[in-house]
């Protein structure tokens, strides 16, 4: 791999899902030391305490160096042959449903697209899930329920124009630092009021104007009842509704009483502060509800989601300047894996049909059965224990630690009959279990695209050499793939190759019936990102914009017929979303 000289690299924080521009710089010592991009959109500069840290995370211990088959090091021709061998021998005796990929929203996106090709588009199956499913999930059911599609309509700009700014099941101050200064120098420039709800006491609590500990569980009655109360005070924006008429029920949705009388028995403080919220809400024009993952780890996660983004539909508050729900995001490139397709009940793009694999080039992944979803991550690992997953391959993310029930989870991954990690540590708990072990580039080797919480695209480049045999993770899952017989189709030589195919799927058969388009393919990778930019790509651009549009200000929602057609309630304004490619159809 190229290595650019560290004086000129610029290249994206991995922690969390705001996407902050970092500039690597090394002292008279050798040392890395990481300061905050000025140019970078999404932190201009600004870095948290975990970003400003991320020099201490390049030293070599624990690093896992070479490919490892038992407690023998091996060469990666060795490595790899004992994989792919290994999924062909499953796949012949059991069928394609026998095998499994858990990967990770540390992956770059290049990383996500390869995986997904090669499991959805050739060995045959959907079952590749990601860690990204305990956080996001409802989230992305949310914005599909309300908008036809998994879209995210606002922006981080947003939340310097609010005038009023609601977290909800948000400790943003230690989760999203470089937004909730963000949110604060707000306040400070022009008023803007900081609502938290959240059943702890947090930090952001601490420097919220009003605190609303609600009991766990209860979001979606305070949102329902909010509804009910927009309605009583006369806010809901009926010609909004009349034109786009999209509000999608939620449980409790339209039952008055349900919200009020649930009401009746919060805490006599909690009640008061409630009906603040709800006094705010209605009286304040501009407001952005930003929620992460007290919100979506919930089992009503999915209708927390909507009862919130109802709000915004019946009044109208979304895709202006300074409104509109706002999810954020826990891992760096939770939106990346997303727009590759990299969960079980998704396809490539956003949405490409499975009519599209006969009718284009193929292209090209992800198409396999559009009609067949895989096993999800929770699902997958039982799978795994009764015996019907018999291989599997986890990438970038420790399962035995973070999915529930972790010892049925350990006792699972002891009896598969192949079991493959990919990382870059090498005492990790799942590594430590896998027969063979492969090492993988970590941050400051790895070379691709990640998308964060606004839709922002930004470049993550390599400013180190790999260390040992280390090696990208799109080169492992390509190399496996040509030993599977799909040489042909993963014949990439570097992360630039796949992007372009990334892009060339997204425009496919699209015209502004998908939300994701990156635009017509051309151009190298880093012609195209020379700086951050978001997606959809403009009709006639083809590279991200610099600012991401603004969703259904006028509509514009990505529904459908019962026919199956594309169908739209109404086109984007251009005079808010000036980038957008989005058109009725």
């Amino acid at each position: 791999m190229q290595v650019a000289s560290p004086s000129a690299v610029r290249t994206t924080c991995p922690y969390c899902g705001v996407g902050c521009g970092v500039v690597p710089v090394a002292d008279d010592k050798g040392a890395w030391h990481a300061r905050g991009d000025a140019e970078h959109p999404a932190n201009f500069g600004r870095l948290c305490s975990k970003g400003s840290a991320l020099g201490e995370t390049l030293a070599l211990d624990d690093r896992l160096l070479h490919p490892m088959i038992g407690d023998r090091r091996v060469g990666w021709d060795a490595a790899l042959d004992a994989v792919a061998t290994g999924f062909a021998r499953v796949i012949a005796r059991h069928g394609p449903d026998a095998v499994a990929f858990y990967v990770s929203g540390q992956l770059l996106t290049e990383d996500y697209y390869v995986a997904n090709k090669l499991m959805k588009g050739f060995i045959g199956s959907a079952n590749i899930d990601t860690n990204s499913r305990l956080c996001m999930a409802s989230s992305v059911a949310g914005h599909k329920r309300a908008f036809g599609a998994d879209v995210v309509p606002g922006c981080y700009e947003d939340l310097d124009e609010a005038d009023l700014i609601v977290l909800v099941g948000s400790n943003a101050a230690w989760c999203h630092p470089v937004l909730f200064q963000r949110m604060l120098r707000n306040r400070a420039a022009r008023g803007a009021r900081i609502v938290n709800i959240d059943p702890r006491r947090t930090a952001t609590g601490d420097e919220a104007d009003l605190q609303l500990s609600l009991a766990g569980g209860t979001d979606a009655i305070l949102f329902n009842g909010l509804l009910v109360d927009l309605a009583r005070r006369g806010r809901i924006d009926r010609a909004y509704r009349r034109a786009h008429r999209r509000l999608r029920r939620s449980a409790g949705n339209g039952a008055q009483r349900g919200p009020t009388s649930r009401r009746r028995r919060w805490p006599p403080a909690c009640r008061r502060r409630s009906r603040t919220v709800l006094r705010l809400v209605a009286e304040t024009d501009r407001v952005v509800t930003c929620f992460s993952q007290g919100v979506n780890q919930s089992v009503a996660g999915t209708d927390k989601v909507n009862a919130i983004i109802n709000c915004h539909l019946a009044t109208g508050r979304i895709g202006r300047p300074g409104t509109g729900p706002l999810s954020l995001t826990g891992q760096p490139n939770a939106m990346g894996g997303r727009e590759v397709g990299g969960l079980a009940n998704q396809l490539a793009a956003h949405g490409l049909r499975r009519a599209s694999r006969r009718s284009g080039p193929a292209l090209l992944a992800g198409a396999a059965d559009g009609n067949t979803e895989g096993l999800k991550a929770v699902d997958m690992f039982e799978a795994v224990a009764d015996g019907r997953i018999k291989a599997l391959w986890v990438i970038a993310t420790n399962p035995v630690v973070s999915l529930p029930r972790a010892d049925a989870v350990r006792a699972g991954l002891e009896r598969l009959e192949l079991f493959v990690v990919s990382d870059n540590v090498a005492r990790a708990d799942t590594v430590a279990l896998a027969p063979i072990r492969l090492p993988a580039c970590g941050w400051g080797e790895k070379d691709g695209t990640v998308t964060n919480s606004e839709r922002r695209i930004s470049r993550q480049r390599a400013f180190l050499p790999p260390p040992g045999e280390a090696r990208p993770d799109w080169w492992i899952v390509c190399e496996v793939a040509k030993r599977l017989g799909h040489g042909d189709a993963f014949a990439f030589q570097s992360p630039a190759e796949i992007f372009a195919e990334h892009a060339a799927l997204s425009a496919f058969e699209n015209a502004g019936s998908r939300a994701f388009d990156l635009g017509a393919p051309g151009r190298g990778l880093e012609r195209r990102l020379r700086r951050p930019g978001a997606v959809p790509v403009a009709a006639g651009r083809s590279a991200p914009a610099a600012q991401p549009p603004r969703f259904f200000a006028s509509g514009g929602f990505f529904t459908r017929t019962a026919a199956g057609a594309s169908c739209r309630s109404g086109a984007a304004d251009p005079s808010r979303s000036p980038d957008a490619h989005i058109r009725s159809v």
